[in-house]
């Protein structure tokens, strides 16, 4: 029954990085789809693109989330997917930008901040996926970047 338990822990783990993805901000993007498109054409000018750019997040928050979690070209879906915490965070999270941005008291800017920074924790998640632990797997990813880390296998790589 360990074996259960170690599946069960490492699904919940996976779960636990694209909750956030599949279900919830895509069907965010789905019931709400015109007001994800506003706030996409504040970053860009034409509303095509907004279009564009909301149908692609849409695509990777639920293709990529889904290989992530299955198991299926794991590695190259979480790549995919902290890139995507990145870019959003450049382009949505500009804590910069706000006017109000302070360390103390309320502050709008402060919050987007550390909307900023969870994407960049989140990304770092999905980099420990694509690339594992230590420094060597970064060579294994550039080899094979659509392999699996057979994430719910109880056996250790090489010992089968």
């Amino acid at each position: 029954m360990e074996g259960g338990v170690e599946v069960l822990v490492t699904f919940l783990a996976r779960l636990s990085l694209v909750l956030l993805f599949l279900p919830f901000s895509a069907l965010d993007k789905v019931l709400n789809f015109s007001a994800a498109t506003g706030q996409a054409e504040r970053i860009v000018s034409s509303k095509t693109l907004a279009r564009a750019l909301i149908l692609v997040g849409l695509f990777v928050e639920i293709v990529m989330s889904a290989g992530v979690l299955g198991g299926i070209a794991d590695r190259f879906c979480a790549f995919v997917l902290a890139g995507y915490c990145g870019v959003t965070a450049l382009l949505w999270k500009q804590f910069w930008r706000e006017p109000d941005f302070r360390l103390v008291g309320k502050s709008q800017g402060r919050e987007v901040f550390w909307d900023f920074l969870k994407n960049f924790a989140v990304a770092g998640g999905f980099l420990m996926i694509a690339f594992g632990p230590n420094a060597g797997g970064v060579a294994r990813f550039i080899e094979a970047p659509f392999a699996s880390t057979h994430p719910y296998s109880t056996t250790e790589p090489g010992t089968r």
